[in-house]
């Protein structure tokens, strides 16, 4: 490895044992036995080492959330396919639970966090359109604006408020199957009321 990679290996490494705030670029150089400049050379700021650190975490993630083949259809409101992919999300919130504090730490201390905050804010979209592709069945690649602005908006606030009921209180989080029920009443009610 060169110590563009050796820098985001360490970074990841920091990350997860720190978390944003208290990692430090000495720190960083320490973990992946570069130097100082090659943090600027490299990444241009520690902030953006760390977003790309961050990424890098949480991207093997998503292939954890996936369903197999055959699970609900392809349309958006088949609820089978909905649990099963809340289900396998749930299913990240022990093993990975340093990375899901890591989400909440940049939501929690994103004024502490500008640089971080904004480029991973700039990220957003393509968080949206990886969940929206998640719950359609349709290929990222090939899923419509307006499905990533409305579906990916919805499945990501979904995500974020069942993250903090997971990492506040696992015993007392909302379970797949209860919210695919909360979902089910919810389209009944507006199926009714159309």
């Amino acid at each position: 490895m060169g110590h563009r990679e050796d820098l985001l290996e360490g970074a990841k490494r920091c990350l997860l044992e720190k978390g944003f705030v208290r990692t430090t670029a000495r720190e960083i150089v320490k973990e992946s036995g570069t130097n100082l400049a090659s943090i600027g050379y490299h990444y241009g700021s520690k902030d953006a080492l760390l977003v790309e650190a961050f990424v890098g975490l949480i991207e093997p993630m998503g292939e954890v959330f996936e369903v197999p083949p055959g699970t609900g259809s392809a349309d958006a409101g088949d609820l089978e396919r909905f649990r099963a992919v809340w289900a396998n999300v749930i299913r990240t919130f022990p093993e990975f639970r340093a990375i899901w504090m890591l989400n909440l730490e940049v939501i929690t201390q994103g004024e502490r966090l500008a640089q971080v905050r904004e480029l991973l804010a700039k990220a957003q979209r393509e968080g949206r359109s990886g969940i929206a592709a998640l719950f359609t069945g349709i290929e990222e690649s090939e899923l419509p604006d307006d499905v990533i602005d409305t579906e990916g908006r919805l499945y990501s606030t979904l995500l974020n408020g069942l993250m903090v009921q997971w990492l506040f209180d696992p015993d007392s989080a909302t379970t797949a199957d209860q919210l695919t029920e909360g979902m089910r009443r919810v389209m009944r009610r507006a199926a009714t009321t159309a």
